[in-house]
């Protein structure tokens, strides 16, 4: 006589061995990493677009005198940063939204990934 055999039990392999699971947790840890280092950069950010609009100044005023112009004094003519440059040249948003972007698709793909048969 034949013995009957067990039920099959359908394994699934461990969550981890998903690449979309590895690329969820990166794209977060990046927007904690992001949002660790945020003020930081922003200082920095700030001191760097305020020394290249000083730069530029400056430019400016070599070509004024190479061209015969009155010189002008840029102490005098100098504004506050942020009059200056009141938005970031280069935005902190960027990084953020591109983060979260990945994040969210990667949990997209692994919710698809691991509903799927």
């Amino acid at each position: 006589m034949n013995a009957p055999h067990p039920p099959q039990v359908e394994s699934r392999a461990p969550l981890t061995d998903s690449g979309w699971f590895w690329a969820l947790l990166f794209s977060l840890m990046s927007l904690v990493g992001i949002a660790l280092i945020g003020p930081k950069w922003d200082w920095r950010q700030r001191q760097l677009e305020g020394r290249f609009v000083g730069r530029q100044q400056a430019a400016i005023e070599r070509q004024r005198r190479a061209a015969g112009l009155e010189a002008v004094d840029l102490a005098e003519t100098a504004a506050e940063r942020e009059a200056v440059v009141p938005e970031r040249i280069v935005p902190a948003w960027t990084l953020p939204t591109l983060a979260a972007v990945a994040a969210a698709g990667s949990a997209v793909m692994l919710w698809r990934e691991r509903r799927s048969p």
